[in-house]
Order: structure tokens, then sequence, then C-alpha cells
């Protein structure tokens, strides 16, 4: 089953999404997500004008080749592109191979471990009030585990911070940042950040109990002793995790969070290979992996890196955001389902305009997301639809502190 044709396909049902699409000769075709949030053209150039050359001819069914050549025998490996590029490749890979057997991509991995996944969604308030009222209103779909942001208590008068970004106090709603206003950074406050965090967190705690499971992402904002001290205050309230305290590369800072708290700590969005995760895991410094399946690569590295986690008692929580395609949020539910030490889902409504260029057959119910059994990754593509969403540029935004120096978003 030789490679006709790769080809990619650059929509936006709301936001950008790189879709990679592969056709072998006897008709076949799979789709795969190389979404690089804000970096999508240069993952576009590297698909259509390098990588391409190299899979036009190969056989579609050797998945492990395909992906060791592009990965190695290209000469220059690893970093978020060349990652995300071959993340796309590798799930129309696999999607194709489904559709050829007649089975949905679970079974070809080894088939169902668990009957549904629990997921969790983003919450956001402006005040603390706000925020409890967003999460009952989620609680009503059977929503029991919550990722939790807010505004600091003055930020909407001073406009100081607030721990999502890329959202307008004043409006809530987002801001994006396009050619017009690239660069306009919003201010960064870690220790305002850091007292309201426990002030929310109690607040919380105080309200619903523990009859709900409370998430966290600091977006690696904290330095190892802020991220340490944090963590320790944080353990009374029991946080299913933290997630990202420090950077991804700072072993020696997940290392002073674990010699002084038990809070469960959740890394992984910015690892691009086993080599990046694999001490973290040996020494058990962290308990929930947070692959992004879209940029470390694609299912084949993903299950391998599962299965190291399983031995050292990681679970794996993959990162699913909106800035990847039902493409990418369907193939890592497949991975989930066939995985003994799965943990939890991040979860995302989907929209209209997105709805109409992706089909999927994955869904979320009353706190869980099941899938259905048919071939592939169980997604189709509209690709008329998805050419009637034309790409609008985007890019990510910036923080800087108030002293005017950058900080990490």
């Amino acid at each position: 089953m030789l490679i006709k044709s790769m080809e990619t396909i650059l929509t936006c049902p709301g936001r950008n999404y790189l879709i990679v699409k592969i056709t072998t000769e006897d008709g076949v075709t799979g789709y795969g997500d190389a979404t690089l949030n804000g970096r999508e053209l240069s993952v576009k150039e590297a698909l259509d004008s390098h990588l391409s050359k190299y899979l036009v001819g190969m056989d579609a069914e050797r998945i492990t080749d395909i992906w060791e050549l592009v990965y190695r025998g290209t000469y220059w490996r690893g970093g978020p592109v060349l990652m995300t590029a071959l993340a796309g490749i590798d799930m129309a890979l696999w999607d194709i191979k489904g559709k050829r057997y007649g089975a949905p991509l679970y079974q070809l991995l080894g088939g169902r471990c668990r009957d549904r996944l629990r997921a969790y969604f983003h919450v956001h308030g402006h005040t603390k009030e706000d925020l409890a009222d967003r999460i009952r209103q989620r609680m009503e779909d059977g929503c029991t585990c919550f990722r939790y942001s807010f505004d600091t208590k003055d930020s909407r008068q001073e406009g100081l911070y607030f721990n999502q970004p890329h959202q307008d106090i004043s409006l809530g709603r987002r801001i994006e940042v396009t050619e017009g206003n690239i660069g306009k950074p919003e201010v960064w406050d870690t220790e305002e950040y850091g007292h309201d965090l426990i002030r929310v967190t109690s607040y919380l705690r105080d309200t619903f109990g523990g009859s709900i499971g409370l998430i966290h992402d600091s977006h690696e904002r904290f330095t190892p002793i802020q991220a340490a001290a944090t963590a320790k205050q944080l353990e009374r309230f029991g946080l299913f995790f933290l997630e990202d305290p420090v950077e991804p590369v700072n072993v020696q800072g997940l290392e002073l969070i674990r010699g002084h708290s038990v809070t469960p700590i959740a890394m992984g969005e910015l690892y691009n290979s086993m080599k990046d995760c694999l001490i973290p895991i040996e020494r058990n410094l962290i308990d929930y992996l947070r692959l992004d399946i879209s940029h470390y690569g694609g299912i084949t590295p993903s299950m391998k890196t599962a299965a190291v986690a399983e031995n050292h008692g990681v679970k794996i929580a993959f990162h699913g955001p909106s800035d990847i395609s039902p493409l990418a949020h369907a193939a890592l539910a497949h991975v989930d389902f066939a995985i003994p030490n799965f943990g939890i889902q991040e979860w995302v409504d989907h929209n209209e305009e997105l709805d109409q260029v992706f089909h999927t057959n994955v869904r979320y119910e009353n706190g869980f997301i099941t899938i259905r059994d048919t071939p592939g990754l169980g997604v189709e593509v509209d690709e008329d639809a998805a050419r009637e969403y034309t790409y609008k540029p985007k890019f990510l935004p910036t923080l800087r502190d108030r002293e005017g120096a950058v900080h990490n978003w």
C-alpha cells in the first residue's frame, strides 16, 4: 500500500488548524493534525517542501519505519516544528491502517482497557464567586473535575495580570493577537498571583468540599522555590494535580518541589520526545504526564512513552486544548482507551464551524468521553468546508513583569 501523495490543508473554523492528508495508491485516505499554535506556516512549509518528498512511494503500512526516517534519517531532529509535522504524518498513517483493516485505532493498539474516559474542562472566573457559579453550570452536564483560573482581586481595576492571559478582563473574551497588536504584552505579577491562588483554592474547597477534582495550571510562571512553597500550601486542599509549576527542562526544580510537598504534579505539554521526560518519569518527580500528541510526534511515540510511564506509576493525562483539532483529540482518546495507566483527559467544547469541518465519532457526555467503533481515527474531514474557512494570521500573547522584563507566558 504505497503512498501516492501527501498534502496539507490550512483552515480556520474559529481558530487555525493544519491538517495532513495522505492518500495511498489504492485510494485510502488518512488525516492527521499538525497544528502548532502560532507557528502553523512553519509546519506547513516543513511538510510541503521537505517531508512530502520522503514519503511519496513509501509503504504506508510501515509506520514505525517512516517515523524513524523522518525523525532520525533526515539528521535535523527534534523541536516543536518537526515533531508537530511528524505527528500529523503519524496520525494520518494510523488512520489509513485502521481504515484498511476496518478497525478503530484503539483495536490496533491492543484493544480497550476501559469503557469510557473521565474528562475535565477549563473554567475561568472574574471573581471567586463567579468562578464557583461557572463550575456549578458545568457540573450540570456531569463534569466532576475542573481546571480553574481566575482574575486577581484587583486585576480589573489595575490591569496587573490575570491567570488566563489570552482573555480580556473587562469583557471576558479572548484577545486575538494579530499582526496589528503583536508584541503588546500583558503585565504579570507572580507574587500576587501566588497569594490569590491560595485564596481562590481555599474558597473553592470551602464551597464544594471534596465533591469535585481541582486542577490548576501555573504555566511555568513560578521559580523553583516559589513553586515548592506554593505546592506545600496547596497540600491541604487536595488538588487533583498542579500543572507545569516550573519550566519543563528544570529537573532540579521538580526535585525541589518533590522534596517539600506531596501535591501531585503534572508536566509535559512542551515535551517533544522521550528524552525530555525520561528523567522526571524515572525519578518519580511527576505523577501525571501531559504529553501533547500533536507536538510529540504522534501516536507511535506516545504509546512507547506511556508504557515507560506505566512502569514507574506515572499516569497519562494528555494535553487536550482547543488549539489542536478534533483529529488530535480523537488520536489521544484512542491511546487513552488502549493504555492501562490512563489518568484523566482534558476536553473542550466544539463550535458550529468546527463541527462543519470535522465530523468526529468521539463524544463527551455526562462527565465522560466515549468513542464509536468506526475504522481509523473515526474523524472525517469536509475538505470543501475546511477551505471555506481561510487561514487568519494570529500570534501567541506575551507577558512582562512589573519591571518590564519578559516573563513566561
